[in-house]
């Protein structure tokens, strides 16, 4: 028995043995093959560069500063060799910290890194310029060509353009491009179109020595680059809008009723080249602590009731309903009393009898209260977000927020509560739990003046193509109908004497347009905090809206402004949205045609 065991011990040990020799002999010829073949070619990565950004006119909005990075060769002495070359750079360049340059490389150092280790991502051309060949000269030392974004006009178009910095780790394992670039788009343009502007990496094979010496080159593919975007916006507009809201926040957005954006600025704005490569920690917490949000893109994640600019939309939900009609009267005395509480008109005194176009013309809240408890909220919430509230507008800027249209089901799966009448009346004036942001408004203007809902965008042209509007068509055939009424009384608010806009406005145009007093529902108690006290009241104030289109019988052009803690639209917006016009006059927008000397009626 026991010599058995041990024959059978003795044939499992020559099993084992005589299987691994067939490993390693024969199923792992392919691997050790593979490893070798990576010994004698080496993949060399040829970096794209990054498009440039464009205006309307050809004005370069970001571009490409050409410079130069400094590399170090592998393996060098850490104690002693490579503290003197950082020295040597720092001799030449004192700005560039010495110390960092060590602990950069050592974190980048391997015996496994055979390639060139990147110890200084960027210095301009003119500075490297005079010490090129003396940091080359001993062979231990790469300078080679690298460019590094930059934002000529800083500030303007900030929250549109976005801005691009050093990639994450995130970001390197989802983008091959990234990862060897080190940088990508972060925000705004650059980070929507950034798959497009960073282009396709190039390489080339090369046969290489164990010590790493090139012998020959067997396959070469040049980088796809220099993919530039060309925008819709116009610089010049731009600039004029930036220096009418340099002492406020707010936004404004210029748009062609085909959706190409000609300006939109969120304020207060930041320099862009601050991020490039990298923003101290002080002034990243200035940015993200300072009360008026610099930081925040107000055109797509701004939310703020809509007020009074929401009325038209209502109304064409009133008429849709066939509850009502343009010629239904409705008596405002003042106030709408429903239950123990009393639901205010903003004139105090009343409108007396109120038909749809005095409605929209005078603002009257009672018309719209009265309306609504006829026609309810599920059928004003569908139809607004028929007209672009409460989803994505489409804009080609990343995070876009889709803002709140309520009703009946979104309270009780919200809050686990029916819903009231008297939150019917508050949605009815855009107050509430109402919430849109300033791109659905613009877009939603579009609609009214020319009956198509159009995607706003920045974009007009690429290397490859032209971009092309789109449009939905979102109204029923009874609202179409309707919208010349609508129409009419947008323009008896710009026009009229009784008009919420009209002493406020003096462009030598036909506009139409919507005033809108947004209340400011509450203030963060971390922002309380920070408040000095006489800054409360400022903050406590109520948005200001304007928002228009032009010319009155032609529609080409939508101005909708917002003007933060700027108290009633006209006033506060109406002078903005002026001097708007004025500058597209200026610069040709218009047509002899288009520009008229405003009635009085």
């Amino acid at each position: 028995m026991r010599s058995r065991i041990v024959i059978l011990i003795f044939f499992l040990v020559w099993i084992v043995l005589l299987s691994r020799v067939y490993y390693i002999s024969i199923k792992s010829n392919s691997y050790y093959e593979s490893l070798a073949q990576q010994n004698m070619i080496k993949t060399e990565w040829i970096v794209p560069v990054r498009g440039e950004i464009f205006d309307r006119t050809g004005t370069p909005l970001a571009v490409n500063d050409i410079g130069f990075k400094i590399k170090f060769a592998p393996h060098l002495d850490r104690k002693e060799e490579v503290p003197r070359l950082a020295a040597l750079v720092h001799s030449y360049f004192g700005d560039i910290n010495a110390t960092k340059i060590v602990r950069r490389y050592k974190a980048y150092d391997s015996p496994y890194n055979h390639d060139f280790i990147e110890v200084v991502h960027f210095i301009p051309y003119g500075r490297m310029l005079p010490f090129f060949t003396r940091l080359q000269l001993s062979g231990k030392i790469a300078v080679e060509p690298t460019f590094k974004r930059f934002y000529p006009y800083k500030d303007v178009a900030a929250h549109i353009l976005g801005y691009v910095s050093r990639t994450n780790a995130r970001e390197a394992k989802q983008d091959p491009v990234a990862k060897v670039t080190g940088i990508i788009g972060k925000s705004g343009l650059e980070r929507y179109y950034n798959s497009y502007l960073e282009g396709e990496l190039g390489y080339k094979k090369v046969k290489v020595t164990a010590f790493n010496e090139e012998i020959g080159l067997i396959e070469k593919k040049d980088p796809i680059q220099n993919r530039h975007l060309y925008l819709s916006l116009d610089l010049r507009l731009q600039r004029f809008i930036q220096s009418l809201f340099h002492d406020k926040a707010g936004v404004v957005i210029v748009m062609q009723t085909d959706g190409s954006i000609l300006a939109a600025g969120s304020f207060p704005e930041y320099d862009l080249n601050m991020f490039v490569s990298g923003i101290s920690k002080k002034r990243w917490q200035e940015l993200i602590t300072d009360l008026d949000h610099p930081f925040t893109n107000k055109l797509v994640n701004g939310l703020y009731p809509p007020g009074s600019t929401i009325k038209m939309g209502v109304a064409l939900a009133f008429m849709d309903s066939r509850k009502i009609t343009p010629y239904t009267p409705f008596y405002c005395s003042g106030s709408v009393k429903l239950g123990r509480r009393n639901f205010r008109c903003w004139k105090r005194w009343g409108h007396g009898e109120v038909r749809l176009i005095k409605a929209i013309r005078e603002s009257c809240d009672v018309y719209f209260y009265e309306g609504s408890l006829r026609v309810g909220i599920d059928k004003i919430a569908h139809d607004l977000r028929k007209m672009g509230f409460g989803k994505k507008s489409g804009v080609d800027l990343p995070h876009e927020f889709i803002g709140l249209i309520p009703d009946k089901e979104w309270k009780m799966r919200k809050y686990g509560q029916p819903w009231y009448k008297g939150e019917t009346l508050v949605a009815s004036i855009g107050q509430g739990y109402d919430l849109v942001t300033p791109m659905q408004l613009a877009r939603y203007t579009a609609l009214l003046a020319t009956g198509k809902l159009p995607t706003p965008h920045f974009a007009a042209r690429f290397i490859d193509r032209v971009y092309q509007p789109r449009f939905e068509d979102v109204l029923t055939p009874l609202q179409k109908r309707m919208l010349p009424i609508i129409r009419r009384g947008m323009y008896e608010v710009c026009n009229s004497p009784k008009g919420t806009a009209s002493k406020h406005l003096d462009a030598p145009l036909l506009i139409a347009g919507k005033t809108g007093t947004a209340q400011v529902i509450n203030i963060p108690q971390d922002e309380k905090e920070r408040m000095k006290e006489e800054d409360l009241e400022y903050y406590t104030r109520s948005h200001a809206w304007l928002t228009t289109y032009a010319p009155y019988k032609h529609p080409k052009y939508v101005v909708t402004v917002l003007v933060e803690h700027g108290g009633h639209g006209g006033a506060a917006a109406g002078p903005i949205v002026s001097a708007i016009y004025k500058k597209m006059i200026e610069l040709g927008y218009f047509t002899e045609r288009d520009i008229v000397q405003k009635p009085r009626e």
